[in-house]
């Protein structure tokens, strides 16, 4: 390992967070549908590619929300591309990145590094 490999969690949060941002904005510029079933499931969609990406852009509560996002991805690819037979390369490069991100955690440049306790 070298130095810089610490701050390799900087450089994947911001590619993932981002990514699921723009995604997050986008199903919101959608509109939000009527109160239903397959609302609730868009609403939690929504809140993980918002509220979570924004979270992992600052690096606070990574690990947490790299989960959700991981689970999402695979949900995605199972229930979506793979049955139609789609191109799944974004979402599986989403997943891996979550997946990255659930074993890196914040890193070293992360404001959630300013709230834990140091010993």
């Amino acid at each position: 390992m070298n130095a810089l490999t610490p701050y390799a969690a900087f450089f994947m949060r911001l590619a993932v967070g981002g990514v699921f941002l723009l995604h997050g904005l986008d199903r919101i510029h959608g509109g939000i549908p009527r109160l239903s079933i397959t609302a609730l499931v868009t609403l939690v969609v929504i809140l993980v590619e918002t509220v979570g990406a924004v979270c992992v852009l600052l690096g606070m509560w990574t690990r947490l929300w790299a989960t959700a996002m991981a689970v999402l991805m695979a949900v995605k690819i199972l229930a979506d591309k793979l049955p139609h037979h789609a191109n799944f390369e974004l979402e599986a490069l989403l997943l891996a990145g979550a997946v990255t991100l659930m074993a890196l955690g914040d890193g070293p440049l992360s404001i959630g590094i300013r709230f834990k306790k140091t010993v």
